[in-house]
């Protein structure tokens, strides 16, 4: 049985994409979209370093996307 993740280690999630509405088209500095490619980043790196911290659950989940 796979052991449960720690709630106190949760699995880290995507920013959320903002709509094309959301740039005001102003030449903002920074954009709405320069935010989230930033969060995107940070996103990205985290999930990495939890991967490598739970690398039980990111086999189990891999093995579960091919069925």
């Amino acid at each position: 049985m796979p052991r449960a993740i720690p709630s106190d280690d949760p699995q880290p999630q995507p920013p959320v994409q903002p709509d094309l509405d959301d740039c005001c088209h102003s030449g903002c500095n920074p954009c709405v979209f320069d935010l989230y490619d930033d969060a995107l980043e940070r996103y990205r790196t985290a999930l990495a370093e939890w991967q490598a911290r739970h690398p039980a659950q990111v086999r189990q989940s891999k093995s579960g996307a091919r069925r």
